[in-house]
């Protein structure tokens, strides 16, 4: 018994023993699965640990910024915060006061105290944020802090800003202001470039949230948005803004578009349109349309400077041919005249460009080129084709071309649309020696890590529709549409510069009904010019539409106050210098200017006093920093020479008898912005003499009669003949049916 007992037991033991053994290679086992696979019941061990012993965050990336063509921000990401009030009590810092918190915060931000009160004395809730206390300045936050309020703090919130407000709005575009979403505009087409991606940095941590020292550090790069640089000419584009600011002021027009581009490069220098915006204040746009590429109409006589490029081309043209003015019947169609086909009796064909006659170029259409050419020159000068202009939302033209009468129509400007940019385009041609050059406002797109660009835009030639030949002698037809008496474009001369250009005034479809508009002021007024004429630097074109302007008023004058400051500051911001008599008259025996850089203001102002000139200082600091007129160059006796100081702020001259030359250079050197209205010597200036001005500012100054004999006479003339001829103006191009 006690031999099976013992058996017994010895065999308990071996089980004992298996089952422990089987036990530990169960969980043996078990733990070398584990270690291999790094995974228990679908849970990724390997992550848990690194989620336990390891933390992260993002690295916050950049939106590109867009740039004028000096390398100035025109859209940012800046720093911005968020207002956020502790209202916990459990919290070492929470608001105790709520009515004098709210009425210091009230004090800075402008807010309702009495709302903001109610908003602080809330015990339901940790923490809240304060209405219309979102995006504030750096010094709107720091003027909060220096209260020293219990409970207030800040949040970060980057934002895009638009330091220069309404400016080249409709170019640009905007994001919401938290850059979540890119809304029109290159912000919007340009997106994928401008848009950036955050990184991320991933390190090892111990039980107190310290960093390891020895622990691995992962980093994620953040990639910032990739900056755009624009062709846009910061002062050219401020000085179209605030002219047509006033304009828009003083006469309500439905619509404005004005475009000042190269010519030889086809760069768009500056661009904008009324209405126009504040992308800082998106809430309240009223126009999300670009008119000078979104918008076709009827461009009146403007197209007039193609039709006759074409005719001079095909050799059919010969300006000293006479025709018969007033009507010109097509069928049972008639086309008159601008003057209510009165006409100006027999003419030549240069006078009837001149006076922009509707009959002489019905003629050219017809009788000349015959439709079917005319249209070749249509389709050469890029009307018929959008321009491929690097801006959103292009529209195409509406080329009118079934019936006979559409050839002559076309040929003076109605019946068919055309953008304002194809217009721009197709005078590139005129000012180019032939060589028609294709709009851009993006000059380059660049990495802002290396400061090298990813993309460039190079001028691209769009086409050569006319000759260099054609081109020069359009260009003196041009010049004479400006200085001739018989001109439509009187209105348009600067003095001291060769302007060329044609006017316009189109007719408008009736929205209520058939036909057109009708009544004083119901028209799209235009100009195109371009100057120097000889070899035109700059071409600038600006449409006006249906504004309010008195009886006595033709619809030359709100756009001449456009053209006329914008051209006037283009030539001078690019160094044209304008041409005078008295330049005319220097001589060899005319006194040399010396190099005055870096000498002693008044010991230089003595001197040039001494060498009889009449010396100009623009600052209060000692040390010349520049000059005008230049060293090296021959000067008259009494003629003002400027000298600028190293300094910010400038004391205002009184510019009483002042001419424009004198004056624009004076501004060029402060750098200050001018508007000058009128032509003649300056007699009214809107910052009193005396007064400090400083750079950027805005000075308006009136032109007018001199106080001298030897002008009067020729600034009286000049006014009459502007009265004259804008009383024509103000029906040119309506066209009638019979």
């Amino acid at each position: 018994m006690e031999v099976i007992k013992s058996r017994k037991i010895t065999w308990r033991a071996l089980g004992i023993l298996v089952i422990f053994l089987l036990f530990i290679a169960g969980v043996f086992g078990r733990f070398v699965y584990i270690q291999a696979a790094k995974e228990v019941q679908d849970e990724d061990l390997q992550a848990l640990i690194e989620q336990r012993w390891s933390h992260s965050h993002a690295i916050e990336a950049k939106r590109g910024s867009i740039l004028d063509r000096e390398g100035n921000a025109v859209a940012e990401e800046v720093a911005s915060y968020s207002l956020i009030a502790i209202l916990n009590q459990d919290y070492s810092s929470h608001v105790s006061d709520p009515a004098g918190t709210a009425e210091a915060i009230a004090g800075v931000l402008e807010l309702d105290a009495a709302s903001l009160t109610e908003r602080l004395d809330r015990d339901d809730l940790y923490q809240v944020e304060i209405p219309g206390a979102r995006y504030l300045s750096v010094e709107q936050r720091d003027e909060i802090e220096a209260l020293e309020l219990d409970g207030i703090t800040f949040r970060k919130d980057p934002r895009r800003f638009y330091p220069n407000q309404t400016f080249a709005s409709h170019i640009i575009g905007y994001t919401e202001r938290d850059m979540s979403e890119a809304r029109m505009g290159l912000e919007a087409s340009l997106d994928e470039y401008l848009s950036e991606e955050d990184g991320r940095i991933t390190y090892q941590r111990d039980g107190e949230g310290r960093r390891l020292a020895g622990g691995d550090n992962i980093i994620d790069p953040a990639r910032n948005g990739y900056d755009v640089q624009l062709t846009i000419d910061h002062k050219i584009q401020m000085v179209l803004e605030q002219a047509l600011t006033q304009v828009d002021e003083d006469y309500s027009p439905e619509r404005m578009i004005g475009i000042v581009a190269d010519p030889k490069t086809g760069e768009i220098l500056a661009m904008s349109n009324r209405p126009s915006f504040n992308p800082n204040e998106y809430e309240s746009i009223t126009n999300y349309t670009n008119f000078a590429v979104s918008s076709r109409f009827e461009p009146g006589s403007t197209i007039k400077t193609f039709s006759l490029a074409a005719a001079i081309e095909e050799g059919v043209y010969d300006g000293d041919e006479l025709y018969q003015s007033g009507t010109y019947q097509i069928g049972p169609d008639r086309i008159p005249d601008h003057n209510a086909g009165q006409g100006w009796g027999e003419i030549t064909f240069d006078e009837g460009f001149l006076r922009s006659s509707n009959v002489a170029f019905s003629k050219l259409a017809l009788e000349k080129l015959d439709p079917d050419t005319l249209f070749e020159y249509i389709d050469a000068f890029g009307f018929r084709e959008p321009t491929g202009i690097d801006l959103p939302q292009e529209a195409s033209s509406a080329v009118a071309d079934f019936r006979p009468i559409d050839a002559a129509t076309t040929a003076f400007g109605q019946g068919s649309a055309v953008t304002p940019i194809q217009q721009v385009q197709a005078a590139t041609a005129i000012a180019n020696g032939g060589q028609m050059m294709k709009p851009y406002v993006v000059d380059s797109i660049i990495d802002p890590e290396t400061g090298e660009a990813v993309q460039k835009t190079e001028p691209e030639i769009a086409g050569s529709p006319i000759s260099e030949q054609t081109a020069s002698s359009v260009l003196e037809l041009m010049e004479r549409v400006v200085s001739d008496s018989a001109g439509t474009g009187q209105p348009y001369a600067i003095d001291g510069f060769d302007i060329a250009g044609k006017t316009g005034t189109a007719q408008i479809n009736n929205p209520d009904g058939p036909g057109r508009l009708t009544g004083h002021g119901n028209h799209i007024y235009s100009f195109m010019g371009m100057a120097p004429a000889d070899d035109p630097e700059v071409v600038v074109y600006v449409a006006v539409d249906r504004p309010e302007i008195q009886p006595h008023e033709s619809g030359s004058i709100p756009v001449s106050k456009v053209f006329k400051p914008v051209m006037q500051q283009s030539l001078q911001y690019l160094n044209i210098v304008p041409q005078t008599s008295e330049e005319a008259q220097v001589v060899d025996s005319g006194t040399q200017m010396d190099n005055l850089s870096g000498k002693n203001a008044a010991a230089a102002a003595e001197t040039l006093e001494n060498a009889g000139l009449t010396p100009v200082v623009i600052g209060e600091n000692d040390n010349v920093v520049s000059q005008f007129p230049a060293a090296d160059e021959q000067v008259l006796r009494g003629e003002k020479v400027f000298l600028l100081t190293d300094s910010d702020e400038y004391t205002m001259p009184d510019f009483s008898g002042w001419s424009s030359r004198d004056v624009h250079t004076w501004a060029n050197l402060a750098d200050v912005a001018l508007t000058a209205e009128g032509s003649g010597f300056v007699t009214a200036q809107s910052i009193a003499a005396g007064d400090t001005v400083s750079a950027g500012q805005h000075i308006l100054l009136e032109l007018g009669q001199s106080t001298e004999p030897s002008n009067a006479d020729s600034v009286i003339e000049e006014t009459e003949a502007e009265g004259d001829q804008e009383d024509a103006e103000d029906e040119e191009d309506d066209f009638f049916m019979d």
